[in-house]
C-alpha cells in the first residue's frame, strides 16, 4: 500500500505540475512575468485548469505524505502542505494578486497568499524532517540537498515580497522554489516506491 500511495503520489504531483505549467505558459506573453498563481485568476484563459492543477498537485503530497508515515512529523507536515495547496487552489486571488503594503489587497487574495507561503514553509519543515531523520538512505540525502536549495532560496523570496514587492527577480526565484519542490516530492515517491521498507511498519 505504501509502494503504491509512493509512486501514485509521484505521478499525481507530476500531472499537477504539468497542468499548472500548461497553463502558465499556453496564453500569449512571458510566462517569467509576474507570480505564477496570476494564471488562476479570473479572466486568465487557463485560470480553470490551473487551480485544478494545484488542487491534484495537493492530492499527489498527501498521497506521499501517507507513503511516509513511519516518519510521523514529516508526515503529518505533508498532509498539511497538501491542505493549503488544496485551499491556494480553490481560493483564487484576484488580478495580477496583489500583496500588501505595496497594493490594495482583499480578502481572498490574503487568504490565498498566506496558505500559498504556508504551504511551502510547511513543505520544506517535511523536508527538513525527513533529512533529519535517524535513517540515512537515498530519501533523506535527496531532502538534505532539496532543502540546502529550497530554504536560501525562500529566504530570498519572502525578503524581495517584503522589502521589493512584486518584481522579475522574485518572479524568478518563485519558479525556481516550486521547480525544487516538485523534484523533492516526484524524487521522494519514486524513491519510496522502489525501496519504502525502511519507512513503513
Amino acid at each position: 500500500m505504501s509502494r503504491f500511495a509512493a509512486v501514485s503520489g509521484a505521478a499525481v504531483v507530476t500531472a499537477g505540475a504539468v497542468v499548472m505549467l500548461v497553463a502558465l505558459v499556453a496564453p500569449a506573453g512571458s510566462w517569467w512575468d509576474g507570480y505564477v498563481s496570476e494564471a488562476g485568476t479570473a479572466g486568465q484563459p487557463y485560470a480553470v485548469p490551473y487551480r485544478l492543477g494545484l488542487v491534484l498537485l495537493g492530492c499527489g503530497v498527501a498521497l506521499i505524505g501517507q507513503a511516509l508515515r513511519a516518519l510521523k512529523l514529516a508526515s503529518a507536515a505533508l498532509f498539511v502542505a497538501a491542505g493549503l495547496a488544496a485551499v491556494s487552489g480553490l481560493v483564487a486571488c484576484t488580478d495580477r494578486c496583489p500583496l500588501p503594503p505595496y497594493e490594495p489587497t482583499t480578502v481572498a487574495d490574503v487568504v490565498h497568499a498566506a496558505a500559498s507561503v504556508l504551504g511551502l514553509v510547511v513543505l520544506a519543515g517535511a523536508m527538513a524532517l525527513v533529512w533529519w531523520s535517524d535513517l540515512r538512505t537515498a530519501v533523506t540525502r535527496l531532502a538534505g540537498v532539496c532543502v540546502a536549495v529550497m530554504v536560501p532560496l525562500g529566504a530570498v523570496l519572502g525578503l524581495l515580497m517584503v522589502f521589493v514587492g512584486r518584481s522579475d527577480l522574485g518572479a524568478l526565484v518563485e519558479r525556481a522554489v516550486l521547480f525544487v519542490a516538485v523534484c523533492w516530492l516526484v524524487g521522494t515517491g519514486l524513491l519510496l516506491g522502489v525501496r519504502p521498507a525502511a519507512y513503513v511498519h
